[in-house]
């Protein structure tokens, strides 16, 4: 919100190329977003038909979405799923937070390697709540690297976002 330049939606407008006409102008095209700091795949409708299929399939979970993240910490097993209710922070209207009045949320994850003090993780997804992925981890005890809203440990190292990323 409040990033009216330099979206990818002004670099998609800017080729020329119609775009579906979405939700609103500022997310022609769009058929879901990432947050800002996420790097990987969206899918963008070039037409209003396409847009409407898309969306309705993603509505109907017929879109599998898979994500890796790096984590801090290690997972009680290999294979966990987090099936808790997402909402708004009460104390802090820009976070979201494991609540029992939040909207349902269910996330798979799987460990794919397991390092010192990280785990990388496979994360699937069977809804879309706001930061989903992050919080959920946040509520395993075991926050994304790099997410300073819901991680906020110092690293030996300069990075510039959280380590999510939409793979498949």
């Amino acid at each position: 919100p409040g990033n009216w330049s330099g979206t990818l939606v002004n670099a998609l407008m800017g080729r020329g190329q119609g775009l579906a006409a979405g939700a609103a102008p500022e997310r022609a095209g769009l058929v879901h977003r990432l947050d800002k700091e996420t790097s990987g795949l969206l899918l963008v409708a070039k037409t209003d038909r396409a847009h409407r299929i898309l969306s309705a399939a993603l509505a109907a979970r017929r879109i599998k979405r898979r994500y890796a993240c790096l984590c801090w910490g290690h997972l009680d097993a290999d294979d966990v799923t987090v099936d808790r209710p997402i909402g708004r922070a009460a104390a802090d209207r820009t976070r979201m937070g494991v609540r029992p009045d939040g909207r349902a949320a269910k996330t798979d994850f799987h460990r794919l390697a397991r390092f010192d003090s990280a785990d990388l993780l496979r994360a699937q997804l069977h809804t879309g709540r706001t930061h989903q992925i992050r919080v959920h981890c946040a509520f395993l005890g075991c926050p994304i690297v790099g997410d300073m809203i819901y991680g906020r440990r110092k690293l030996s190292f300069e990075i510039s976002r959280h380590f999510l990323h939409a793979h498949h």
